[in-house]
């Protein structure tokens, strides 16, 4: 049986997002299997010491807050000068501000669309050239469990990791002429800083009382990065959708 490393040994990985949480596990996921690293977050610090720890090199740490088009551009367009292409980028970033629409949380919904849905967008647009142009590559965005099933005071954040999901099923199809992947990863409740994004007091001590009893560690997400990069070039893994094994919702 070939080793699940055999794919991602040498190629050149873009994570936003890869400060803390699903980003940061997955770097280290990665970096031990012998991929090349360009990590964006808006934390330079914390980038910096990741980088310093997996020893990937000063360069490979880029300060980038994806909500801004011409920092994600600046992100890939980094990985491409260091290693002359980019072969996966991983649409990480993303926050959870939960709040019932009657609160009228208007600047949290705003942060999610931003972010989480014009994040992304701006990835693609960042990769999607240099992977055409090689004729190769494969482009990773994070949806949720919440863009399967919405519940009351998700239906923000539902909606933009539900527009991912169509984004990316109609990426899927477009990109198909440059022999290009295109995989949907949709976690439950895994470790990260997800519900520290919640400006309603009530609902982040119910959101964090679930997460404490039902989440499970932030690498089980990095597997599920790993085994799409992993398969061979003909495979395309199109969506994992992924559970704690005790989440009902």
């Amino acid at each position: 049986m070939k080793d699940m490393t055999e794919n991602i040994d040498g190629k050149v990985v873009v994570i936003t997002g890869a400060s803390s949480g699903l980003g940061e596990a997955t770097a280290r996921y990665l970096a031990a299997r012998g991929a090349r690293l360009v990590l964006g977050a808006r934390r330079l610090d914390r980038l910096q010491a990741l980088a310093r720890e997996l020893d990937i090199g000063a360069g490979a740490a880029v300060q980038t807050d994806v909500t801004d088009a011409g920092q994600v551009q600046h992100l890939v367009d980094a990985a491409v000068s260091a290693h002359g292409r980019v072969d996966v980028i991983l649409n990480n970033a993303g926050l959870m501000p939960h709040s019932p629409l009657e609160r009228g949380k208007i600047a949290d919904w705003d942060r999610m669309i931003d972010v989480n849905l014009k994040g992304v967008l701006y990835g693609i647009a960042a990769a999607l050239p240099y992977m055409k142009a090689q004729k190769s590559g494969h482009i990773i965005n994070v949806s949720s469990v919440a863009g399967h099933k919405v519940r009351p005071g998700s239906a923000v954040y539902a909606a933009t990791k539900a527009a991912v999901r169509m984004l990316s099923e109609g990426l899927r199809q477009e990109v198909k002429p440059y022999n290009i992947r295109t995989t949907i990863i949709s976690p439950g409740a895994v470790e990260s800083e997800l519900p520290q994004s919640i400006t309603e007091a009530d609902v982040a001590a119910g959101i964090q009382d679930f997460y404490e009893a039902y989440a499970i560690p932030a690498e089980s997400f990095a597997r599920m990065v790993a085994f799409a990069i992993s398969q061979p070039e003909e495979v395309d893994i199109n969506e994992i959708l992924f559970r704690p094994t005790a989440q009902e919702l």
